[in-house]
């Protein structure tokens, strides 16, 4: 089993078999999304619809309330598009709340940020990730098969407004959005907000894939071309990325490299689905049904339940393996 230690402040840790430190959930709150990205779901797939059969607020606040007791210190609410769910703002005012978290964060495709990032900052709200591709309106349209990027920009905007730290999310894919990299680092500067470049994933097996990788060593050499970059340590509640600070500027940039660059040996989450399977992988299809746990009143399964997501997580993926399959999904159904 996992190994819990506490500190001096009574803060549990939770350890997995490897000695990772878990102490990161993304919580997933809906599989629903206005936008049908061609990276998250192939264009056959449903759009804009509800798919599976997600747990209530109530039920997904009780996991976040778990989670936490065992030492989960950060949560990211993801989807799908979890400004689309009724209800976010007040359920993120309760996570917000609860003893011993101490970083609530928001991945959101923009569409809907502008009239409500006041409210997203006052529910406690500490970071927002925003999903922005390109910064051309025919490029960003066929990415997203939406036309709605003056609305994501003026959602970005308005959480700067609303003095929440925002950060971008950017898959860089050759021959689609590859020559707007300078661009786009140009408008975070200008903006002093952070920019992470994350490696296209084959998360639904396209058959194409492996030509519209860009490595993130060849990203990286790429922008130091036009940009002097000072490498920063890694935060203990940070995600995967390489860090690096852009010289004469507040903004930082990451690197995610998670099929190619194998970022399992830094990995400290684990994932909750809008339909209670818990992951202690995103590549695994080992997962653990939460929500006949959820209908008991005794809490004890649901601890063990996710002590065994976080002892059965993984060494690393085997996405480079020949030999390895997984199970084909779209990321909105994981929730990244």
């Amino acid at each position: 089993m996992p190994r819990i230690e506490k500190t001096n402040r009574s803060v549990p840790i939770l350890t997995d078999s490897c000695g990772r430190k878990i102490n990161y959930l993304r919580l997933s709150i809906t599989d629903r999304c206005n936008f049908h990205c061609h990276y998250c779901m192939p264009a056959e797939s449903g759009h804009n619809t509800q798919v599976i059969d997600s747990l209530s607020l109530e039920e997904l606040e009780t996991l976040a309330q778990i989670a936490v007791d065992l030492g989960i210190e950060k949560i990211r609410i993801t989807g799908g598009e979890p400004l689309l769910r009724p209800g976010v703002v007040d359920f993120l005012a309760r996570l917000g709340r609860l003893p011993g978290l101490r970083h609530l964060g928001l991945t959101t495709n923009g569409v809907f940020l502008s009239s409500v990032a006041d409210e997203l900052k006052n529910a406690g709200v500490h970071s927002i990730n925003v999903s922005l591709d390109s910064l051309n309106p025919h490029t960003f349209a066929s990415i997203t098969r939406n036309r709605s990027l003056l609305k994501v920009l003026a959602g970005i905007d308005a959480a700067i407004d609303a003095k929440i730290k925002v950060k971008i999310n950017t898959v860089p894919m050759r021959g689609i959005n590859d020559s707007e990299i300078f661009e786009l680092v140009d408008y975070a500067c200008k903006r002093k907000i952070s920019l992470r470049f994350i490696e296209y994933m084959p998360v639904y097996k396209p058959a194409d894939w492996q030509k519209k990788i860009i490595l993130g060593n060849e990203l990286l050499a790429h922008i130091s071309k036009q940009f002097d970059l000072i490498p920063l340590p890694r935060s203990p509640l940070s995600g995967p990325a390489q860090n690096f600070q852009i010289s004469g500027t507040e903004t930082n940039i990451g690197i995610i490299s998670p099929v190619f660059g194998h970022i399992c040996g830094d990995c400290n989450r684990i994932r909750i689905t809008a339909n209670a399977r818990a992951r202690g992988c995103l590549f695994s299809d080992q997962e653990i049904n939460l929500r006949p746990l959820l209908k008991m009143t005794d809490k004890e399964n649901l601890i063990t339940a996710f002590k065994t997501v976080i002892e059965s997580k993984p060494d690393k993926h085997q996405l480079l393996d020949p030999n390895f399959e997984h199970k084909a999904f779209n990321m909105s159904t994981i929730g990244g």
